[in-house]
């Protein structure tokens, strides 16, 4: 289940699908008109919910080793970025999923749980960057180069930890990073669902003009926060799409972690081409209009009656049609959340949220009512979806009952469990015409073995792939080093691992990490830079850094040339494996050596 949201005038709209004989979608309404203005939220009653997803950086390659907190349950993204917990007790109106990495800001969902449904989510990550510096005590101005501004008083930081009551005199390390709203993927990027609670203690739902995130951090790392009774004057760019619109004053919210709902405070004034409001304390703020609504859900399935899961829905404001959004289907094909009332919207079905033609297009209206609608059949003869099924089996050419495919579509990565007798069966939306090349993988939990990929092409209507084998390439990932004498170990799944291909460097490199904890609890980690150029099972490349925890200070330097020999190179969702032995010196300013040798084995997730 996923609940749409919104930044502009009137786009923070759900999916509402309107009844017709045409698409068989079995409508039952509960006509309880419904008072949102004066609606106090709940947020107490809890139901069991289970949630699933996948995490990507900002260049949307998955993120491996993020911790994903669902209220008393923690689990860890894979190497495709997937995470899911099951069976775990949320609050009914506001559940919330939080996934934290070393580096970046919180990627924070909320959504409203139904019984027996599950949730699903694309979380895109925002990098946590070094936005400017100064002196606490002098205040300063940080300006990002979008037009995101931030001033700050004098004598106005505060380490909150110390015992210390004066104002902090140190560098303040400010890393901000704006939000447009009317981004394509601001779904996956912004927290929350875009609902929030106003000074009066209602819920309501809100079309944002604009957010950004901010932390600011000390000379040790310590996290700072604006001094009580201070406050720091930000400035918002409001995008040329939305100046039209945007009223002259707008209410600021910020978002509260505890509850995953935004929260009034305060407001900003209209100032040319911008919004400027004072804030008391730092998070993510956002600029929003709010408005009233009503809950709405639906499935979407195709003509034999399975689910079409992790399909984009787009949802436009048909008066204003630079005014829109997305949600995701799950693993049923259901979605659900908070919709406008009397509102006249249009509905599209994507793949992905850059295809150019829609799957399904329909028109409707909203009155002010919640809304349950049936399953919404779509024809397979006048849409873009593919059928596809197959088997996996494992050496022994039996079926793999405890395992998922993988599958590659788009550079945009799908999963689906296999069946206790090894076969899948799932809908896809196609996009942008009427065939789509895609890589499958099988995996064997049981046995720790994958297959290797397999591409095949996928139509419209029914596909068979041929059978899947699972045997012969392990899954094992792991970072084994001997530095000096002592052996240290990292290895899957207890450990998370990354694979990354820097093109910015000369030459291109490839950074393997290996990481022991996870968020803000990694207790150790170590990290190799190769060179790319010719790179194969066979070859040699050259190491051009290594730093790891079990040296002084974390860091070394390489004085004389430790060429790694690379043992295995597969494909995207294969391995890269190797080996190297060599002098390093680091440790702090003693220069020590460091007499290290070390054995990698990592997925290749680009």
């Amino acid at each position: 289940m996923k609940n749409f949201i919104s930044s502009s005038f009137k786009s923070f709209l759900v999916l509402l699908i309107a009844a017709t004989a045409l698409w068989s979608c079995q409508k039952d309404l509960d006509e309880t008109l419904i008072d949102n203005i004066n609606q106090i939220p709940n947020l107490t009653t809890k139901i069991n919910s289970s949630v699933s997803g996948f995490v990507v950086d900002e260049n949307n390659q998955a993120v491996a080793g993020a911790s994903v907190v669902v209220y008393d349950k923690t689990t860890t993204t894979d190497d495709y970025g997937y995470f899911s917990v099951k069976n775990v007790n949320v609050v009914k109106t506001a559940a919330v999923v939080t996934v934290k990495k070393s580096g970046y800001f919180p990627g924070i969902k909320t959504y409203i749980a139904t019984e027996n449904k599950s949730a699903f989510f694309r979380i895109k990550l925002i990098p946590k960057l070094n936005s400017g510096t100064f002196n606490g005590l002098n205040g300063g101005t940080i300006s990002l180069s979008n037009g995101m501004k931030i001033d700050f008083p004098i004598n106005g930081i505060q380490d909150l930890l110390s015992s210390n009551s004066n104002p902090y005199s140190g560098t303040v390390y400010v890393s901000a990073s704006w939000i447009n709203p009317t981004t394509s993927d601001i779904n996956s990027i912004m927290p929350g669902d875009l609902r929030g609670i106003n000074v009066a203690g209602s819920m309501q739902v809100l079309q944002s003009f604009g957010m950004v995130a901010v932390e600011l951090t000390g000379d040790h790392g310590q996290v700072l926060q604006i001094a009580s009774g201070k406050k720091a004057t930000l400035t918002f760019p409001i995008p040329s799409s939305l100046s039209s619109t945007a009223p002259t004053s707008i209410p600021l919210w910020y978002f509260d972690e505890s509850n995953g709902l935004w929260k009034e405070e305060g407001s900003a004034t209209k100032v040319g081409n911008n919004y400027v409001g004072d804030v008391a304390h730092f998070s993510f703020w956002n600029c929003d209009v709010p408005s009233n609504f009503v809950q709405f859900n639906c499935t979407l399935v195709n003509e034999a009656g399975a689910p079409i899961p992790f399909a984009w829905v787009k949802i436009t404001d048909v008066n204003y049609p630079q005014n829109y959004r997305y949600g995701l289907t799950d693993s049923s094909g259901f979605v659900a959340g908070a919709v406008p009332n009397n509102a006249n919207l249009k509905l599209e079905v994507f793949t992905q949220i850059n295809c150019g033609t829609a799957a399904f297009t329909q028109t409707f209206n909203t009155l002010n009512a919640n809304v349950s609608l049936g399953n919404l059949s779509i024809p397979n003869t006048t849409t873009q979806t593919a059928s596809i099924s197959g088997t996996v089996t494992d050496c022994n050419n039996a079926a793999v009952s405890n395992g998922y495919i993988i599958m590659l579509k788009n550079n945009q990565y799908f999963r689906y469990n296999l069946s206790s007798t090894g076969t899948y069966n799932f809908s896809n939306l196609l996009c942008n015409g009427n065939s789509e090349s895609v890589t499958f993988i099988a995996e064997d939990n049981s046995s720790n073995q994958q297959s290797a990929p397999l591409n095949f092409t996928i139509n419209t209507g029914n596909n068979t792939v041929p059978n899947i084998q699972v045997c012969g390439t392990t899954t094992e990932q792991f970072i084994n080093l001997n530095i000096n004498g002592t052996d240290y170990n990292y290895s899957s799944p207890v450990d998370s691992f990354s694979f990354f291909i820097n093109t910015q460097t000369t030459p291109v490199s490839i950074w393997l990490s290996g990481r022991q904890g996870s968020g803000s609890t990694i207790f150790n980690q170590t990290y190799l830079q190769i060179s790319e150029a010719n790179i194969s099972a066979g070859s040699t490349q050259q190491l051009m850094n290594f730093n790891t925890s079990h040296v002084g200070n974390d860091t070394t330097s390489i004085t004389t040339p430790i060429n790694v020999q690379i043992t295995e190179y597969g494909n995207v969702g294969q391995f890269i494996a190797g080996n190297f032995t060599g002098a390093l010196i680091g440790g702090g300013p003693t220069n020590t050596i460091y007499n290290t040798s070390c054995t990698f084995r990592i997925r290749r997730t680009q």
